[in-house]
């Protein structure tokens, strides 16, 4: 009796299908398996995730064909997906999807085949090429060209020679050429240069870190360590270390970076250190050189994997290292279902490979924390930066005492300015913070009280002066700025609150001469913005860098001694239980990037809340006082890390549908929960409005997220959402918002 697959087709539907296998792809047919399977009245792609014995139903149809002789997924993969399907809950299709990227799994995205032309044998002798000169030049160009630099893809030659194909084939015909077909892979890191580099000695504290690694590596105890080092302290040197001490053993590593800012400048160490064998993984990738880069890693030609959230994936065979760099950042978490946090994926990846997981920051999220002392990850601390640098001083400024003693509200306090014009005179370099792109972030009318608020989200739009538009960075809504108050019909619009724009404008006012440059998500559109940036600022072309959370974090720059926090209080008063933590990391990180090199550096923080607790531990670099601080009113409050979190976001182009199924659904919930979970809501989610639609949560706390889980599903299924409803289910979301 031919065996049954269980197969999952690319369609949402959670569920397996049984199909027969056929006796011509029995030998062929593995778990993991892209199969074409009949599916209704049509054809649907599939992945075999399991066999069985027999079936249920008695009418089976059987595999089509089989798409890729060679599984795209692994057993350990279907194991991951499964997890993240039932922990996240999401569907097993969704799990799948994320564990296999689109590059990979759509058609066409295949790769590209070239034609290499080769310099026949024997090659000309300088008479022959002389006489070809003659009667044929543009062959002989041809042919000089092959002989210094070799052999050419056909479309680099014809450019090289300033000729057409239709010559290369005629030195072909002649046998002078040697035309060949061959796979072109397109390598994202084909035009840059970098030179090799050495291990670094190791300070006492390194050594032990990396000691510990290796004990990790070798025994799997501990199967995770969290190395919790001071910013500038050489965390990357270990990163680099462990990774050679497993490729010394076969083993092949995953780094992950939390923004895409920061893979350059780390894609550039790793490479300089272990050359061609690294393979990039980002969303800034196109299609093809996703599908390359992913196939290099897939036949083992690249060990080692550096990339955004999504590289947790990448088919990485014996793997022996798992490195999760920064790793309290929230740009972990994925946005769209399966909404996965790549650190705790990280952790259970490294638990069915099995291999070692390295968590790495300066100021580790607080679920970390608390497993360092419950346990379960060990921890290896690096106090102090490379040669004993010292910590930046950070200076905390008043801007209520600085308005009270100008008479105005203004951007930069004089503190900043003096010590901005400071750094100039001494050709030293400045960043400057602020998490808010745009000129001004809210355009309002004096007269009438008139504001711009986005009319498909509940925020008010920020006005871009460059384009002189008026946009919403929640939906993406453009409008050119009215001249005139669009309810009161008079001249007096006024344009307040800061954004980069109007930082960088001010900049050039106060220091004309100053070569300055701003990074953002508006300047960044460009595939290869981020790197000309950064490199131009490396290389000293840059005097003044301003940024949003971007420059934040991970960047090593030896000349900057300065670092100016223009409002740091823009995260502290969000309506999220985190946004005290959040503020404190983001303070320690911006404040790293001060003094890296031989020169001691400075940190000034501009704020209306100086005496906040997370800012004055910021100041003090004192994170296991803040951290004791925290715990405390979390504990009491039964927030995480001593509670997993569920929200659940409703959204509805009509409040009054969203609103009642938001009631109904907790309605449903509150009796299937167990006693000790607490359920809270439904309540208009913080943005109550978002790209048209309405929003309400309902959230859950408990220990155990079975306990929420289990009744949620059974919830859901029992409950028909309406038309137009959708759910957002996010399992220990990080942002209420």
């Amino acid at each position: 009796m031919p065996k049954i697959a269980k197969v999952v087709v690319e369609i949402a539907l959670d569920r397996e299908f049984d199909y027969q296998v056929p006796e011509a792809l029995s030998a062929t047919v593995r778990l993991g398996s892209r199969v074409h399977v009949p599916f209704g009245h049509s054809t649907a792609r599939g992945y075999v995730v399991g066999f069985a014995d027999h079936s249920d139903r008695q009418d089976l149809k059987a595999i089509t064909a089989l798409i890729s002789p060679k599984p795209l997924i692994n057993e350990t993969m279907l194991k991951l997906a499964r997890w993240i399907g039932d922990y996240y809950a999401a569907t097993i299709e969704q799990a799948i999807r994320t564990v296999l990227p689109c590059a990979v799994r759509r058609k066409g995205a295949g790769f590209i085949e070239q034609t290499l032309v080769t310099l026949a044998s024997p090659a000309p002798d300088a008479a022959a090429l002389k006489a070809l000169r003659q009667r044929a030049p543009k062959q002989a160009a041809v042919l000089e060209i092959l002989q210094r630099d070799g052999a050419q893809p056909l479309t680099v030659l014809v450019r090289a020679a300033g000729t057409t194909p239709s010559v290369v084939k005629s030195l072909a015909e002649k046998k002078m050429a040697i035309l060949t077909r061959e796979t072109a892979m397109r390598d994202p890191l084909a035009d840059q240069v970098i030179l090799p580099t050495a291990p670094l000695a190791l300070f006492p504290e390194q050594a032990a870190a990396l000691s510990l690694v290796k004990q990790s590596m070798d025994t799997l105890k501990p199967p995770v360590v969290l190395l919790h080092g001071v910013t500038g302290s050489g965390k990357t040197e270990v990163y680099l270390q462990a990774i050679r001490y497993g490729l010394d053993q076969g083993r092949g590593a995953i780094v992950l970076v939390p923004e895409i800012s920061l893979t350059p400048q780390t894609v550039e160490r790793f490479r300089s250190r272990f050359g061609e064998t690294i393979a990039v993984l980002h969303s800034h990738l196109s299609d093809g050189e996703r599908h390359d880069e992913w196939y290099r890693i897939y036949e083992g030609k690249a060990r080692i994997v550096v990339g955004a959230r999504s590289a947790l994936f990448a088919p990485v065979d014996r793997l022996g290292l798992i490195v999760v760099d920064e790793e309290h950042e929230p740009s972990y978490k994925q946005a769209e279902a399966p909404r996965y946090n790549a650190r705790d994926v990280a952790v259970m990846r490294g638990h069915l490979e099995p291999c070692a997981v390295l968590l790495g920051s300066a100021s580790p999220a607080l679920e970390s924390f608390c497993n360092v002392r419950n346990g379960k990850y060990a921890l290896s601390e690096l106090t102090h930066r490379v040669d004993h640098r010292q910590m930046p001083c950070m200076r905390i400024v008043d801007m209520r005492v600085e308005a009270e003693q100008s008479g105005r509200m203004d951007v930069f306090s004089r503190d900043l300015v003096e010590a901005i014009r400071k750094r100039l005179d001494q050709a030293e370099q400045t960043m400057l913070f602020l998490n808010r792109r745009g000129f001004s972030t809210s355009v309002l009318c004096p007269a009438c009280g008139y504001v711009a608020v986005c009319t498909q989200c509940a925020v008010k739009m920020t006005w871009h002066k460059g384009c002189n538009e008026i946009r919403c960075h929640i939906c993406g809504r453009v409008q050119r700025t009215p001249n005139r108050c669009p309810t009161c019909g008079l001249p007096t619009l006024k344009f307040s609150g800061i954004g980069t724009q109007r930082v960088e404008a001010i900049m050039r006012t106060l220091f004309p001469k100053a070569r300055i440059e701003r990074m953002d998500a508006d300047t960044t559109t460009h595939k290869h913005a981020y790197g000309r940036i950064l490199g131009d600022f490396k290389a000293g072309k840059i005097d003044v860098l301003i940024g949003t959370q971007m420059i934040a974090k991970g960047l090593h720059f030896p000349g900057v001694t300065l670092v100016g926090v223009m409002n740091a209080d823009l995260s502290l008063h969000m309506p999220d239980f985190r946004a005290a933590e959040r503020t404190f990391q983001l303070l320690l990180q911006v404040a790293g990037r001060a003094g890296r090199g031989d020169v001691p550096g400075e940190v000034i923080v501009q704020t209306f809340t100086p005496f906040n607790p997370a800012i004055q531990a910021a100041r003090r670099l004192d994170y296991q006082g803040f951290c004791d601080q925290e715990l405390e009113s979390r504990k009491e409050l039964l927030y995480p890390p001593f509670a997993h979190l569920i929200c659940i976001t409703l959204e509805s182009l009509r409040a009054e549908a969203v609103e009642r199924f938001a009631q109904a659904l907790a309605g449903r919930l509150a009796p299937a929960l167990p006693k000790a979970v607490i359920l809270a809501g439904p309540i208009p989610a913080p943005l109550s409005r978002a790209k048209g639609h309405y929003r309400f949560q309902v959230i859950m706390r408990s220990t155990s997220v079975k306990a929420m889980i289990l009744p949620l599903k059974e919830t859901l299924k029992a409950l028909r959402c309406p038309p137009g409803v959708r759910i957002a289910v996010d399992v220990d979301a990080l942002s209420m918002m």
